[in-house]
């Protein structure tokens, strides 16, 4: 199944989150958080066109994990956005679905926030920035990041994105063991102090210089997410015994960890060779992409 030509296509790229400290908890639960969130050159694909009701249909590697569910978070998007504009919810949505379900690296959140750059676009609507940001919150603390898909310090639940400075040209491995982990779970599981926020203002010079930012700074949900899945210590070490691997890391609540590389062609060898090791993970080579630049991918 192939989006027709006349489809207008988004592409919806992969979360990292390239650090995550858990800096506080709301009396309503929800977990505040100071990330650096970036986005890699590879993920789902959505593709919306003109149709006289609100369909979806999902292909893809990943789909048959979606087959189940009557409702999710594309479908989602597209009747609050309709809902907020004031208009009926037609269109007719394809879903290609690359990335694992319930890996931590924004998948659902992708999709939703291309979902509705998409239809902002087919239904000719202009919706304020703010307005635009609260309502891409109501479908998921990852989803407002996800509207830009460029790196940004991430703060609140997610409601605040502010900028990053411009990181360095550099790829990722990510692996995942195929086990998928729910997000709500791991932060219920997760102990201990809170952590400090750290946003650095200065802009790496190159992969090295962000490999040792980054290792000042943690995952504070890597111990809550490895007790859960205990696949997820494994993968970070066979990231990190790759060749040319400057850093391995949980990406977010898990089980897709990443590793740094400083170059494409470096992350790729470690790609095919992870993956000759590990033919049972799911493993993935992609640049890390720059502020405003479209995927390439769609």
């Amino acid at each position: 199944m192939t989006a027709p030509s006349s489809a207008l296509r988004i592409s919806a790229p992969a979360k990292i989150n390239l650090y995550l400290h858990v800096v506080g908890r709301r009396p309503d639960g929800f977990h505040l958080i100071d990330s650096l969130v970036a986005f890699a050159a590879t993920g789902d694909t959505v593709a919306v066109e003109g149709a006289d009701r609100l369909s979806l249909a999902v292909e893809g590697p990943f789909a048959g994990a979606l087959a189940n569910e009557p409702d999710n978070l594309v479908l989602r998007a597209a009747r609050l956005l309709a809902e907020a504009a004031g208009i009926e919810p037609r269109a007719r949505i394809r879903l290609v679905k690359r990335l694992p379900v319930a890996s931590g690296i924004g998948g659902g959140s992708a999709d939703a926030a291309a979902t509705l750059s998409g239809l902002l676009r087919l239904w000719n609507l202009a919706i304020p920035r703010p307005d635009l940001m609260r309502l891409a919150l109501r479908l998921g603390a990852d989803v407002p990041a996800c509207l830009d898909a460029s790196p940004a310090f991430v703060s609140g639940i997610g409601e605040t994105v502010v900028p990053a400075p411009r990181l360095p040209d550099c790829a990722l491995v990510l692996a995942n063991p195929l086990r998928p982990v729910p997000t709500a779970a791991v932060y219920g599981a997760r102990v201990g102090p809170f952590q400090p926020p750290a946003p650095f203002a200065e802009a790496p010079e190159d992969a090295a210089s962000l490999a040792r930012l980054l290792a000042e700074r943690e995952n504070g949900l890597a111990a809550a997410a490895s007790r859960i899945e205990s696949a997820i210590p494994s993968v970070i070490a066979a990231l990190a015994a790759l060749e040319g691997c400057l850093l391995a890391r949980l990406c977010g609540s898990g089980a897709t960890c990443y590793g740094l590389f400083a170059d494409e062609p470096s992350a790729r060898d470690a790609a095919h060779s992870l993956a000759r090791a590990h033919p049972d993970w799911w493993v993935a080579d992609a640049r890390l992409l720059h502020a405003g630049e479209t995927p390439d991918f769609a």
